[in-house]
C-alpha cells in the first residue's frame, strides 16, 4: 500500500525488507567497514553496500513499522543502527501498524526519537494503521474509508518535507 502510494506520486519507491536482509546483530557500522572490510565482514559489506548507495541518493525515508512489545521491532532498530551519515538531512515519514486499535503508535513515538537522533527527523504527521488484518487487502488496497481518505494529507506532507530538505541540501548543510 505504501509503495503504491509513493509510486502514484512519482517517487521511486524501493522496499528494504529487514527480514530478507538477515543482518547480524550490530557489531560494526557501515562507516567502519565500507573501506577495505576485513574478511569477517565481507558478507555484511555485500549486504550493506547497495543500501548505502541507495540511501545516498534518496530524498526521504518512509519507515513502515509494526509494533513489537509496544516498541520498535528489534530487526528494524538493528537495520537503522548500521548506518548514520547516510540518513543526514533527509526527512522520514512513519507508517505504523498493529493488530490492535492503536495502530502501532507506541512504536511510532519511539521511532520519532530514534530517527531524529540518526539524522532523519520524522515529519509531524504519522500514518497509523489499526487492525492491520482487516485494513488492507493482500494486494495493498485500503479497505477502510478512513485509511483511503486520510492518507493523502500524510503523503502530501512527506512530499513537502522531501522537497524542502532537498532544496536546502543543494545549498549546503550546516557542518
Amino acid at each position: 500500500w505504501v509503495m503504491a502510494k509513493l509510486r502514484a506520486r512519482g517517487h521511486e519507491a524501493v522496499l528494504v525488507d529487514v527480514a530478507a536482509l538477515e543482518l547480524p546483530i550490530l557489531d560494526k557500522m557501515w562507516k567502519e567497514i565500507k573501506q577495505n572490510p576485513p574478511p569477517k565482514y565481507a558478507e555484511l559489506h555485500t549486504k550493506l553496500a547497495p543500501l548505502a548507495e541507495l540511501y545516498a541518493r534518496v530524498d526521504g525515508f518512509c519507515i513502515v513499522s509494526a509494533e513489537y512489545n509496544h516498541s520498535i521491532p528489534p530487526g528494524l532498530t538493528n537495520l537503522i543502527d548500521h548506518f548514520l551519515e547516510e540518513y543526514f538531512w533527509r526527512p522520514s515519514a512513519i507508517v505504523c501498524y498493529s493488530a490492535t486499535p492503536f495502530g502501532g503508535v507506541r512504536a511510532a513515538m519511539q521511532l520519532r526519537a530514534m530517527l531524529a537522533e540518526v539524522g532523519m527527523p520524522s515529519i509531524p504527521s504519522i500514518q497509523p494503521i489499526p487492525s492491520i488484518g482487516t485494513a488492507l487487502t493482500k494486494d495493498g488496497v485500503a479497505l477502510t474509508q478512513e485509511l483511503a481518505e486520510k492518507s493523502g494529507k500524510f503523503f502530501d506532507e512527506f512530499d513537502w518535507y522531501m522537497r524542502a530538505y532537498k532544496a536546502e541540501r543543494v545549498k549546503g548543510v550546516p557542518y
